[in-house]
């Protein structure tokens, strides 16, 4: 069992702006991180990734997913690091045979087929099947030094329950609607131990040092305004009423982030999360004037932007920014994680246009 540190002998946090802007508090300018900031776009991560042998090998060993999740802020001045784990961490401490193949993504050799299934698989322990993340948690707090916050992860019941029936990925989501439309009480009793299951495991990153929580919902899109709020929402604001909110004498922000889900930003701010996560297919000044009086807002340039040259990633920014306005409550973002053949030095020039030029939106 690894030692848990006192949480009262850890640095003070020399950097707060993020968890500063999640509450809507003032800032002196609009803070930035980069959904999948640590990955495949840098060259040092490839060379982690060689060195643990494969990507859940490296999730599992805390000291080589902390050195992954500081390596983009060896290189840029971010307002945030993110646990450096996978979303289907849970799904595999169930027992459904997480593995990967080669050019498909994740697979599941066991996966979720009826009610004896669903009835089989158990909550696991954060303590226990999940320790290795916890410890990663540690590690990476530990090694953070107070520098800036950490934030930890939890993918959506639903969206773990899209690759649990599945088997995998899925383009169609064939498998799961079918349960949803035939077999809803199946689906409700999986979601619900998803739910069960994510409260567990957010609260224990907390307590292992995680300063503000996320929940992805990636596949919340693929659904009707009706199915959303009875597959997806009303499960996240399950987890968003279970979650330890402050620690450390601090409070601990939530956010929710639905991939497409740009339609149903008034109900997600309704679960009492305290920042909503917007794609870039939503304009972020309609959003603002939709619910940036109740929640704060993190988004949303188009990751492909940064494929751009210089001089239109900074244009981009710039809007993006106007767009928001003055005043505090937005984090900035990608509206989706950085892709892999992004430049380095490209996501270098984002990271400083956001803080040069939100300047003026803070004084």
């Amino acid at each position: 069992m690894s030692e848990k540190p006192d949480s009262a002998q850890r640095p003070a946090l020399k950097n707060d702006r993020y968890l500063r802007a999640l509450l809507k508090q003032p800032v002196d300018v609009t803070p930035v991180w980069m959904m999948r900031q640590a990955g495949r776009y840098l060259p040092e991560y490839k060379a982690t990734r060689a060195e643990a042998g494969d990507f859940m090998s490296l999730c599992k060993n805390a000291e080589l997913a902390c050195e992954v999740t500081l390596q983009p802020l060896r290189r840029f001045p971010l307002d945030a690091a993110i646990l450096f784990s996978d979303i289907l961490t849970i799904p595999d401490a169930m027992g459904l045979g997480l593995y990967f193949e080669t050019g498909e993504g994740p697979r599941f050799e066991r996966p979720i087929q009826s009610a004896a299934d669903v009835a089989k698989i158990g909550l696991p322990d954060p303590e226990g099947e999940l320790q290795y993340v916890m410890n990663a948690v540690r590690t990476i707090r530990r090694e953070l030094k107070g520098e800036v916050p950490l934030i930890g992860f939890s993918g959506s019941p639903w969206t773990l329950a899209t690759y649990m029936v599945e088997g995998g990925s899925s383009k169609a989501f064939t498998k799961i609607k079918k349960m949803a439309f035939s077999e809803p009480q199946i689906l409700h009793a999986l979601l619900a131990k998803l739910a069960d299951s994510v409260t567990e495991y957010l609260n224990a990153q907390i307590d292992a040092g995680a300063q503000s929580v996320m929940v992805f919902d990636t596949w919340g899109g693929v659904l009707s305004p009706r199915d959303y709020r009875e597959f997806s929402l009303q499960y996240m604001a399950r987890i968003v009423d279970g979650l330890k909110r402050e620690s450390e004498g601090r409070k601990v922000p939530v956010t929710l982030f639905t991939k497409n889900g740009g339609m149903w930003l008034e109900s997600i701010a309704a679960t009492g999360c305290d920042a909503v996560g917007l794609d870039w297919t939503i304009d972020i000044a309609d959003a603002r004037a939709r619910i940036g009086d109740k929640v704060a807002l993190q988004g949303n340039m188009d990751p492909s932007m940064l494929y751009a040259p210089p001089a239109r990633i900074e244009k981009e920014v710039a809007d993006i920014l106007a767009g928001f306005g003055s005043g505090s409550g937005h984090v900035f973002n990608l509206g989706h994680g950085i892709h892999l053949d992004v430049p380095p030095e490209h996501a270098g020039v984002f990271v400083d246009a956001v803080h040069r030029l939100s300047q003026p939106y803070h004084q």
